[in-house]
């Protein structure tokens, strides 16, 4: 049976919908078995009201811009049906669940809250869980994480469902970078790579002949620089040795 979760974010005009504030964006991205799919879901919506000048700072999405965008009235059913049945990853959901609700109750109560759809996982309080006593918003997950975040200078809705896909994978055991002591802090920075839920076998290419001879040549260099220390050789003297 195939596990299908949706990772979900929003922006808004403010921070409180007892002020009457809207969301502008919702962006959300699939995966299934754990695995992101290229299915998502990405709108943006005229919220009929103006911006607060403190989330403009945060977002950059403006009236201008969203002034010939649907209404959230004219994308809820499209919303709801996408993620219909599924588990819906979202960092602090109580703001983004407390948003859609108010969206959907000012259309009318026959559509109900978004929790009559799907399950909710909030990652921030799986974060507070797992990481006691520290940061846990977003930007503080990826460092920890080594999550890519470089993209992030404003917050978009589809970017920060797409990081948060990555930061949920690698804090519930998807991550799978090797991090060894040597390695740069450039080559830290590296995320986790993506694999497509319909990603075909890998193809395996065999080194050349003479590509083996310049590794061996290089094996070779390397144990002189380290006084007959290089990790190569000494993994193969044990193979050998456990051979015998």
């Amino acid at each position: 049976m195939n596990t299908r979760q949706i990772v979900l974010d929003t922006e808004t005009t403010g921070l409180d919908i007892d002020d009457g504030h809207r969301i502008i964006e919702i962006g959300c991205v699939e995966l299934i078995n754990r695995r992101l799919t290229r299915n998502s879901f990405h709108q943006y919506v005229n919220p009929g009201r103006t911006i607060e000048e403190g989330a403009l700072s945060v977002h950059g999405i403006t009236n201008l811009f969203l002034q010939d965008k649907p209404r959230f009235v004219d994308v809820a059913k499209d919303f709801l049906s996408f993620v219909k049945d599924a588990e819906v990853i979202i960092h602090n959901a109580e703001f983004d669940v407390g948003f859609i609700n108010y969206e959907l109750l000012k259309i009318g109560e026959e559509l109900g809250k978004i929790e009559d759809y799907c399950s909710i996982l909030d990652t921030l309080s799986l974060a507070r869980q797992t990481h006691p006593g520290q940061r846990n918003d977003l930007n503080a997950l990826c460092r920890r994480y080594q999550i890519d975040n470089s993209q992030r200078e404003l917050h978009g809705a589809l970017l920060d469902a797409e990081i948060l896909a990555d930061v949920y994978l690698a804090m519930t055991g998807g991550q799978t970078a090797l991090l060894l002591d040597e390695v740069t802090d450039s080559e830290r920075s590296l995320h986790r790579l993506r694999q497509p839920a319909d990603r075909g076998k890998l193809k395996i290419v065999a080194a050349s002949p003479e590509e083996l001879a310049a590794h061996e040549e290089w094996l070779e260099l390397l144990d002189k620089e380290t006084n007959g220390r290089c990790l190569w050789r000494i993994v193969d003297q044990l193979d050998t040795a456990i051979e015998a």
